[in-house]
């Protein structure tokens, strides 16, 4: 059986201590922010994945809507996640080309004109839509805008609610984000 290294217990409390920070804040016109009061739960499970890909690829089932990371041959972590809403799912490789612990969120313009109430910028914190970790998706050496991020609401975990991304809880983006490398394959179906 494959040893899985649990995120670190120094790790997560310096997390969960970074993430306290941010819940005694309050919006500008001083009302209390709504801010989650933990990182989520964790949805990961060892499984065995025939076909899986090279070690530390990842491929994402939009139709179960799990995240597995290849750890070994025919071993992988499998995540749930949520996915894109009808008319914004997608399929094909890309490639890891960024990683963000914290992110900053700008909606690109196209989500803009959907949406006109979304704010041209979001800084990182838990408030922002991207949660604790954002991996960015490139394709050919350039954005393609879609992320495999957290997220501050659990409960769309499994669901298919987002623009494309992929979202995790916070608790799961960060265990991802520590294992995945910057230029790591990443295949939809």
């Amino acid at each position: 059986m494959l040893a899985l290294a649990p995120l670190a217990a120094s790790a997560a409390a310096a997390e969960e201590q970074r993430f306290a920070w941010f819940l005694g804040n309050r919006t500008p016109d001083n009302r209390r922010a709504l801010v989650p009061n933990s990182l989520g739960p964790s949805t990961r499970t060892e499984v065995a994945m025939a076909g899986s890909g090279p070690v530390g690829s990842i491929a994402v089932d939009t139709r179960t809507r799990q995240l597995f990371l290849v750890v070994a041959p025919g071993r992988a972590l499998g995540y749930r996640i949520g996915v894109g809403r009808d008319g914004f799912g997608w399929s094909g490789t890309v490639r890891v080309g960024a990683k963000s612990e914290w992110p900053e969120w700008r909606p690109p313009a196209e989500m803009r004109r959907r949406d006109p109430g979304l704010p041209a910028y979001v800084p990182p914190g838990p408030l922002n839509p991207l949660g604790a970790r954002a991996l960015y998706l490139h394709r050919d050496g350039r954005d393609t805008l879609y992320r495999i991020h957290g997220t501050n609401d659990p409960s769309t975990i499994g669901t298919a609610g987002s623009a494309g991304c992929f979202r995790m809880t916070n608790t799961d983006v960060i265990d991802l984000f520590d294992r995945v490398s910057v230029g790591a394959r990443v295949t939809v179906s």
